[in-house]
């Protein structure tokens, strides 16, 4: 049983109808979308959700709550918890990777190996699909320069400068990010070369990116930027004098943009994964800024985003930014939008191990948030980020199964703390254990276990065993309502991201007919939940 969405946004009108309805499902909800799950226990949250609805679902095994963000059902649940799930996912962008082939032109090729060194699996799929993006759109619009903005150590730069032969200006607020892109493509280059010379092809030059150091988004003055000319090096790479910053897109593009580019007239914005405003800013820059003739932005990071207040007028921040959605009134907050970068296609893949081992971990991170508040009130006010072990080991595991699932194989390279590892083994090893009574009692010396390490984080003293043991007892006879709360808010992933990328497309949209905007997600949503690309161009001069 399923519903496939049935809206469409190829204008601004049908866009602003989708955003509606949107706004309209997810008002009834508010208490989803302002909660943390670390207050589970300490607030009650399951009393805020239909009853009938937690009694069905916390009889379901853990797969079929983990396919809940993604829209699936079962037959037997209450009509009205089927109509939610599946209106939820009615009102979703589709994620399914888009099949290349409709856009005529765009040939995806692998990246070598030297152009490889250091990429993820992820990394690599993301460049090689979104170069050859980059490189088509650029010849649609006749541009053969690029502005990769948030280039970081310059991935997606190198390939279009190697490989599709553009000239690129790489731009990232870190100056060492900076020296690693030049270094790196020096390296490329005498590879290239040497190559050349050994094999005598005829010797071709190389276009090596520019590199810029300098902050897109700050609150800094403008100022900082006007006294700080761009100078050339003795690679011909080009850097800001000082380490400025960007206040307003406006500045951005008709002062940087102008004085970094080549000789030609015309350029191409992209970003693969530009952190919360910065995406924003891109498009803002691109509709103020003559000679960017496309963009290309993949944003990421909705957490970071800013929001303004309702009411206020002229706000550069990064939520909302249509004036459909702002005349609409809507607000988010931080908790809404950190449920945005939530993965329905990661968790539906997990299975039950890994999906018991997520429920687990937040009631254990539910349960510690009652320990500190029972006996460290403070450190709540002080200290609201707190315990994230649980956080880091869920990540390291379900990228270990993605990969193994998808048949690339490798650990994870996610870095995660030592103590996370060993926490791992331990839980690992309780699960495997045949006696249902012995798992209890080792899921509350674990459960200790996660109390003192996160205590030893926060330089607080250990309590007696008896402290922890009362928080347990209340706390476990709800643990078993944690998997289906945790799914039902999840399943509002999907639709907040498709309200936030809908809103900017929104504002291209109300730019006119001078310019075609669409959304096209490029990249396996397994690999790279983010794979939705916003793509502009300008139809006339």
């Amino acid at each position: 049983m399923s519903e496939e969405c049935k809206y469409s946004c190829n204008t601004a009108t049908e866009t602003l109808e989708w955003i509606h309805a949107i706004v309209k499902l997810i008002a009834p909800y508010r208490y989803f979308l302002d909660a943390h799950v670390v207050n589970f226990f300490k607030d009650r949250l399951w009393e805020a959700v239909d009853e009938e609805w937690m009694d069905c679902l916390r009889k379901e095994p853990v797969e079929n709550l983990l396919r809940i963000p993604s829209g699936v059902v079962r037959d037997h649940w209450p009509g009205s918890l089927k109509k939610f799930i599946l209106t939820l996912r009615s009102l979703s962008l589709s994620r399914e990777q888009a099949d290349f082939q409709e856009l005529s032109g765009m040939h995806i090729t692998s990246i070598s190996n030297v152009l490889a060194q250091g990429m993820n699996h992820k990394k690599k799929h993301e460049v090689e699909a979104l170069s050859a993006l980059v490189s088509l759109v650029s010849d649609q619009v006749g541009a053969r320069t690029v502005v990769d903005v948030g280039a970081g150590q310059g991935y997606l730069a190198q390939v279009l400068a190697f490989d599709y032969q553009l000239s690129v200006i790489a731009i990232d607020a870190c100056a060492h990010h900076g020296k690693i892109t030049d270094a790196r493509a020096e390296r490329i280059k005498k590879h290239y070369v040497s190559k050349m010379h050994k094999n005598c092809t005829k010797h071709r030059e190389f276009s090596v990116p520019k590199t810029v150091t300098c902050r897109v988004l700050s609150s800094d003055t403008l100022k900082a930027l006007s006294n700080s000319p761009v100078e050339n090096d003795l690679t011909g790479n080009q850097h800001l004098s000082q380490n400025c910053s960007v206040s307003q897109p406006s500045r951005f593009a008709e002062d940087i943009l102008p004085s970094l580019s080549y000789s030609d007239s015309t350029l191409v914005i992209a970003g693969l994964h530009a952190c919360g405003d910065l995406s924003v800013t891109m498009l803002r820059t691109f509709l103020e800024c003559d000679k960017a003739k496309a963009v290309i932005s993949i944003g990421c990071c909705y957490n970071l985003l800013s929001e303004e207040a309702t009411g206020i007028a002229d706000s550069s921040c990064g939520f909302p930014v249509s004036q459909g959605v702002k005349f609409a009134g809507v607000m988010l907050g931080k908790s809404a939008r950190d449920l945005a970068c939530q993965s329905a296609d990661r968790w539906r893949g997990l299975g039950e191990h890994a999906g018991l081992h997520n429920f687990e971990l937040h009631a254990f991170r539910a349960a510690f948030q009652m320990v500190l508040f029972r006996h460290y009130p403070n450190i709540l006010l002080e200290s609201p980020t707190i315990g994230r072990q649980g956080k880091a080991l869920r990540r390291q595991q379900n990228q270990r199964i993605l990969e193994s699932n998808l048949h690339h194989g490798g650990p994870s390279e996610s870095g995660e703390p030592r103590e996370g590892v060993a926490f791992h083994h331990e839980y690992s090893s309780i699960q495997n254990s045949k006696s249902s009574e012995s798992r209890a009692v080792d899921r509350y010396s674990l459960f200790v276990k996660f109390c003192e390490s996160g205590l030893d984080r926060l330089h607080l003293p250990h309590l007696e065993d008896t402290a922890y043991s009362a928080v347990w007892r209340e706390s476990e006879s709800y643990a078993e309502l944690i998997g289906p709360y945790w799914s039902l808010r999840a399943a509002l992933g999907p639709v907040l991201e498709t309200l936030i990328l809908l809103d900017r497309l929104l504002l291209l949209q109300e730019y006119g007919n001078d310019l075609e905007a669409r959304l096209l997600p490029i990249f396996n949503p397994v690999l790279s939940p983010r794979n939705m690309a916003i793509i502009a161009k300008k139809i006339r001069n």
